[in-house]
């Protein structure tokens, strides 16, 4: 059973990230304050349901929170930034799209940069151990699974619609095959023996 909260008298928002490690397309961030009464016992870190759990859980957050937000960084910012940076700013944009200012931020894994003037508050694994930082998961995750089935009726040569840009065989075979988009991470090591530079056209 996931925890509602760090802190009772505090109102919280639950931040996490989704696609770090992906060869392909954008980083997407939520964040969400649930209410405080809120439980729901399929709630998990989204990596432990099925695509047919977020999607559901993703209605069911979207109607029930006080507040959430969801934002991305583009795989060109990614590169000008590193992606532990891009990260950290598609938080920001997500807490800049919240309806309601939070009083304390609970942050999935161990870093981050201060956001404003709200304290905030790091936890590994967080999605597994907090209900806000799950609901979090789950938007970000089902945001940007959605637009990735996008990006792939562009470019079904990458398999996006199944891999969502993370390094599979047949993502990688696709960039054998066909060279980058404007939708590769280009400073990320695409090819296990580094031919992306030879690609880059």
């Amino acid at each position: 059973m996931l925890l509602p909260y760090l802190d009772p008298n505090r109102t919280e928002a639950g931040c996490d990230e989704a696609g770090r490690g992906c060869l392909a397309g954008a980083v997407f961030a939520a964040a969400v304050i649930l209410p405080p009464d809120f439980r729901n016992d399929t709630l998990n870190d989204s990596k432990q349901l099925t695509e047919k759990q977020r999607d559901a859980l993703r209605v069911v957050i979207e109607r029930e929170a006080l507040a959430w937000g969801v934002a991305m960084v583009s795989p060109r910012e990614i590169d000008a930034l590193n992606i532990l940076r891009a990260s950290i700013l598609a938080m920001h944009r997500a807490l800049d799209r919240l309806a309601t200012v939070p009083q304390h931020l609970l942050i999935d894994g161990n870093r981050f940069s201060p956001y404003k003037t709200i304290p905030h508050t790091t936890v590994v694994k967080g999605d597994g151990l907090y209900l806000s930082i799950a609901a979090a998961s789950v938007l970000a995750k089902t945001h940007r699974d959605e637009y990735m089935r996008g990006l792939h009726e562009e470019f079904p040569q990458y398999d996006w619609i199944h891999n969502k840009g993370y390094p599979t065989g047949k993502h990688r075979q696709g960039i054998r095959s066909f060279g980058i988009t404007d939708y590769h991470r280009r400073h990320f090591m695409l090819l296990p023996d580094d031919r992306q530079l030879s690609l880059d056209f």
